[in-house]
Parts: structure tokens; sequence; C-alpha cells
């Protein structure tokens, strides 16, 4: 098709996205289909989260807001990173969107030009690479290993970084694998970070309070305070306070950048729903009691998808430290035939497989940039977590 852009043409569709529609089509189709595809909680939105958002449709908040977000989503953010994280920002340094992937892809947008690097540590997020490239810069992909905890080191991090880096992308907890970095570990890459001036930073926060085993959290300019003016801290309300669907994320930075992603969403969303916006000053500044015990939930959920899975013939899967995926190595399922005699070449044909034979669906590793590994979403019942284990079990088992 000759008029879609050349840009459109660098990038591809969500791998993740594209799973829920092909759930929905087979469950169409009457099959029983379990997904532990979606990166979502399946809590229910706090019910006074809720009524801040129906209080504010009847006062009538349903107008046009400030671009990058009312002085009240504003003032909740620069509160909840004092809270949180020890980090001090105005107004200005504060900018509010569409979710926390509008909020990343505004500051790629803004600062990226041909030529530009992103090193990005594999596995990743699915939409940092494709964002990359749709704004005109280069993935550099650094892949960590399994037996490095699915992180990046400071030797890796500093074998990545050229004269043309200019973001350094850190998600922790981290999508697909969960994998955390503790305070030391941040240290070791902000030295790093420390001996090259001209590299930002975007820390991926969005799991921060979905984390386990007393776990403490940092982010990456409370570690390096010299850090503060080259980091943008990202955060949102989606995954801690089950609002995925409210599209809210924000984040906080140098005011000329912030200045900058306001030029971006000025000229694409302009500001993010205003209910939304109510709703989410509701969930920062309200009670976080429940925080916690949703994380001991989820803890729970965790160590059974871990057990259960670590008993299934060829599958090895680590214990993450926060959010809720886990990302099992299935190297010895590779070679192997399917009772229908087809052979498992790849991760992608894992997924296919179990999808096929047990009505599992899973996303493949290659999505994620470190294959031969799945991700597994365990932000469902227990029960079916218990049934879709049990099938996976079931799968490897019929391997030969």
């Amino acid at each position: 098709m000759g008029f879609i852009s050349d840009s459109l043409g660098r990038i591809k569709p969500s791998p993740t996205v594209a799973l829920t529609g092909k759930v929905a089509e087979l469950k169409a189709q009457g099959r029983d289909i379990i997904s532990l595809g979606a990166g979502e909680p399946d809590f229910d939105t706090p019910d006074h989260i809720k009524e801040a958002a129906i209080a504010a449709i009847r006062k009538g908040d349903t107008k046009y807001t400030p671009v990058d977000g009312t002085a009240a989503i504003k003032d909740a953010v620069i509160e909840k990173f004092r809270r949180d994280n020890g980090l001090t920002y105005k107004r200005e340094q504060i900018t509010v969107n569409c979710g926390g992937k509008h909020t990343i892809y505004n500051a790629l947008m803004a600062t990226l030009n041909p030529g530009d690097e992103v090193v990005i540590p594999a596995p990743y997020w699915v939409s940092y690479p494709d964002m990359t490239l749709l704004a005109g810069g280069t993935p550099v992909i650094v892949p960590c290993s399994m037996e490095a905890g699915f992180k990046l080191t400071a030797a890796a991090l500093d074998r990545a970084i050229t004269p043309k880096t200019k973001w350094v992308i850190l998600n922790s907890p981290s999508n697909p694998t969960g994998a955390a970095y503790t305070y030391d570990e941040l240290k070791a890459l902000t030295d790093v970070l420390l001996k090259h001036p001209h590299v930002w930073v975007l820390a991926d926060d969005i799991y921060e309070h979905i984390i386990y085993d007393g776990f403490k959290f940092y982010t990456v300019a409370q570690v390096e305070p010299k850090l503060y003016d080259r980091t943008l801290t990202m955060n949102g309300v989606a995954k801690a306070y089950a609002m995925t669907g409210w599209r809210i994320g924000f984040a906080g930075g140098p005011a000329a950048l912030i200045k900058a992603i306001a030029t971006v969403q000025s000229q694409s969303t302009s500001n993010p729903c205003s209910i939304s916006q109510a709703a989410s000053v509701a969930a920062l500044t309200g009670t976080q009691d429940f925080l916690p015990i949703r994380a001991a939930a989820f803890q729970k959920r965790r160590d059974l998808v871990v057990s259960m899975l670590n008993q299934a013939a060829g599958l090895h899967c680590p214990k993450p430290e926060g959010a809720f995926y886990v990302y099992p190595s299935c190297a010895d399922l590779i070679g192997k035939k399917t009772p229908k005699g087809q052979e498992i070449k790849s991760d992608l044909d894992v997924a296919g497989y179990l999808l096929e034979a047990e009505g599992v669906a899973v996303v493949h590793g290659e999505a994620f940039g470190l294959s031969p590994h799945f991700r597994i979403s365990y932000a469902t019942s227990e029960a079916e977590l218990i049934e879709s284990c049990t099938r996976i079990q079931r799968a490897c088992a019929a391997l030969r």
C-alpha cells in the first residue's frame, strides 16, 4: 500500500494486543480459552475512585482542561513523588498524559532525531523499540539473560552507550519478567550514567507498588540525585489502582522536557480525559491501604504459578520480585514433537501449541526480545491459574 508512511512501515502491531484479539475470536467460535496474555489487574477500581469520577461528571468537569493536566492532578502527582520516591517537583515539571504508554511515546517523539539511539534492555515491554522506531530513533537492544536475573549490568550498559545514545529505558519491576532492581543494582547503573553526561534516563516505574517478599523499591533519580536533571520518572494509575481503562499516565522531569512533551500532546490528543483526571486525584491522594493487600494477593498467585510451572516437564520458571508476570524458559521444549508430529522450533511454536492443544493463551518471548521464553500474566483468579497451569503441565508432558 503506497500511501502508508515509511515510519509506519518500520513498526508492527503490538503482539500483546494482537493476542487479545485472537483470544476473542476463538472464544466467539466456542473454544474454551484461558487467556494469560493481558497485562491488567483483575481487581476492580476502588469505589472511592469511581465515586470521584461520578462526582466530577455531576459537577460538570467535562470540558477541556490544560493540555498536560489540571492543577489538581499535577499537585496530586507532585505529592505522590514526594511521598513514595522522595523526589521534589514543581507543576511545570509534571506532565499528565493519556496512559503511561502515551507518556513514553510523547517523550520519544519530543526528543529523538534520526540516528539517535535508545538503549533498551531485553526482555523489554513490546512497545519500547517500536515507539523508538516511529520517532525516528534506533533501538539498541541489550540482551539480559535469565542467569543475570533478566537485569542490565553496569558493564553491559557501558558497552551499549555510544556518542549517539540519547536515552536509556529502565523498567523496574519489569514487564515481561517481573525482575526489579535493588538499590545497589541501580547505583551501579547510575555510576555508569554519570560518566556519560549526554545520556538521559527514562525510568518506567508503572509496577512500583506491585512488589513481593519485602522488596524495597527505588527509582533512578532517588538513587542518584545528580541524574535528576536528565531523568524522566514515569508512572501512572493503571496497574496499582486497577485503572487500565481510565488512561492516565504521568511523569516528572526537567521543565524544558516537560514543555516539549506538552507541545507534542497539544498537537495530538490535547488533554487527558477530564473525568479520569479527577478520578486519578482521588487515587493518588486517597487511602493507599489496599495497595499492600492487593500486592499480597498477587504474591500468592506468583508462588502458585512459579511452583506449578516448575513442575511442568521442560519448563524453568524464575521467581520474580514484582509486577504480575512470569517469564519461564522453554529451551528444553525446542526440538520436541507434538502429539500431531509437529516439531517445536521456537517459543512462537510453544505458544501456538499451548493455545491449540490446551486452549491456554500466552505471549511468546520473541515479542519481548529474548527467546526461548514465554510470558504469563497471573493477574487472574486462582482457580483459572490452577486450571491453566494444569493444562500447561499436560501439554508439556505430551511432547516427545
